[in-house]
Order: structure tokens, then sequence, then C-alpha cells
């Protein structure tokens, strides 16, 4: 019998916990608005990082080949090949990149060595280097930047070119 007893026990123990569980829950208004907040905040500060995936070349590694897909990719190292990507184009500081590139952004720390053929913006920092032809949406230039090639920007068919800017030559502070 004394094991009959304790599941009894048990039971009442329980049944002790709902009760105080469904006290809780007479005020629900007090416990879930601290919690929705502490969600809330969370959710959108991890939404506007990135909706995609990033793909990242270490700075001690090399590969030569070809980057194709959709995602944003971060080169910190060394690539030799073209990249075609639906995303975002990161070229670190010290990251060398020698090919043609096709991507939604592109900001350029490091030394690209190629062309980019299609962007929508083009961001050129202050230790970025570019060998080569440029066609984008739009261009930000930092001083200190380098650049030698053709550049066509602000194009946009619908407007049949108005807005457009060429420039070709050198750009960028001098010391």
């Amino acid at each position: 019998m004394a094991l009959w007893k304790e599941p009894a026990k048990s039971s009442s123990a329980a049944a002790m916990p709902e009760a105080m569980d469904l006290a809780r829950f007479d005020t629900p208004e007090t416990k879930p608005e601290p919690e929705a907040p502490v969600q809330t905040a969370f959710r959108p500060a991890a939404a506007p990082g990135k909706t995609k995936s990033e793909s990242l070349i270490a700075p001690d590694i090399t590969i030569e080949g070809k980057i194709e897909g959709a995602g944003h990719v971060r080169i910190a190292g060394s690539f030799k090949g073209d990249v075609n990507v639906r995303g975002d184009l990161t070229i670190e500081s010290g990251a060398k990149v020698n090919g043609s590139v096709r991507a939604d952004k592109v900001t350029i720390a490091g030394e690209l060595i190629g062309n980019i053929e299609s962007a929508t913006h083009v961001e050129l920092l202050q230790s970025g280097a570019l060998t080569g032809d440029l066609k984008a949406g739009s261009l930000s230039v930092a001083s200190g930047s380098r650049m030698r090639g053709q550049v066509e920007f602000g194009w946009d068919d619908a407007k049949g070119g108005n807005g457009t800017h060429k420039s070709n030559g050198h750009h960028g502070a001098s010391s």
C-alpha cells in the first residue's frame, strides 16, 4: 500500500502546481507584456542584418574557380575567377580578387583586378583599388581609393539615359 499512497500524494502534489499555474494565468497581461517586447526587440535586430546567407573566404585561403549563386560573399583572402551572385560581394582590406564580378552591391576595401559588369551599387572604400571597367547603377568613391579603367553609372533604361555619368582614367586622392 505504500506504493499506492505515493502516487496518490504525487497526483495531489501535481494538482497543486496546476492550481498555481491557473492562478498565474488569471493575470496573463502582466507576464506576456514583458516577454513580448524582448522577443520583438531581438527579431528586428536579426532580420535587417542579412536575409541571405553569407559565404566567407578567410584571409589565409587562396581559391581559384568560379562563384555563382544566391547569397552574400565576403572575401578576405585571395580569389581568382569570376563571381556571379544574387547578393552582395565584399572584398575586405588586404584581400585580392582577379576576375569579373556581377553582384547586387559590391564593396571594395581590398583589390579587384577585373571588370564589374553589373551591380546596383558599388562602394570603393579608402583602402580599395579597382583595375578594370565598372558598370553600376550608382557609385560611391572614398578619398584615397584608387581606380584605373572606364566607369559608367547612373544608367536607367526607363529614363532614356538621363543622369548618365561617364569617366575614365584615374580616380582617387594623390599623396
